[in-house]
């Protein structure tokens, strides 16, 4: 006869007991790996966002992820932004952004809800260029032309900086507007790289549309 506070148990009660504690953090295990496969996967969380893109007001539902260049090119189907580098270091992705040039490869659609966005294709049409297209044409500034919608953005970006009289590093005076001259130029264009080498003929196009001799 045993005591009242003594426990008794079996061989067979102690294998089960033991296989019950056993399969209780396996089976934790196996509902936590059911519950969370989609964060695992990487599927992508879609979100809504408005840009005004050439006048016209696109309603996307995009990766949050996206950039703006994927979201022009790839949702919108304007491939007249180009993907160079994809680094931010070659210029080819130069759009407008709210009147001011950037690279649409570095920042995410989502950040711009509701902002203006502009591209090549929004400057000017055929029969109806762009002052500064024409001025491309005109001194063959374009010549493979990968580059060229990167360069004409960032061309117009960068006059209208000056116009509001922001500085660059080649600028001798702070407090002064800046002067349109070659030097500026190539210094605030340095960020556009044309493989072809057509720097001197972009430079005459854009002192043309400036108003500058050279």
């Amino acid at each position: 006869m045993t005591h009242p506070d003594e426990f008794t148990i079996s061989r067979r009660g102690l294998l089960k007991a033991g296989a019950a504690t056993t399969a209780v953090p396996a089976m934790a295990v196996a509902v936590t790996a059911k519950a969370a496969p989609a964060r695992a996967s990487g599927e992508p969380v879609p979100i809504a966002v408005t840009l005004i893109v050439n006048g016209k007001s696109e309603r996307l539902l995009i990766d949050t992820r996206t950039t703006l260049l994927d979201a022009l090119r790839e949702h919108l189907h304007l491939s007249g932004t180009k993907k160079g580098c994809d680094h931010g270091q070659c210029g080819a992705c130069t759009v407008m952004l709210d009147g001011r040039r950037i690279n649409s490869c570095l920042t995410l659609a989502v950040m711009h809800e509701g902002a203006k966005v502009t591209t090549i294709e929004g400057l000017g049409q055929p029969g109806n260029m762009h002052p500064m297209q024409a001025a491309f044409v005109k001194h063959d500034g374009f010549q493979c032309g990968y580059c060229t919608p990167g360069q004409i953005c960032s061309a117009v970006g960068m006059l209208g900086e000056m116009a509001q009289g922001i500085p660059s590093h080649v600028t001798a005076d702070l407090n002064g507007a800046p002067q349109m001259s070659t030097v500026e130029f190539r210094e605030r264009m340095s960020g556009n790289i044309c493989r072809c080498g057509a720097y001197s003929n972009i430079a005459d196009a854009i002192s043309e549309v400036a108003g500058v001799r050279t």
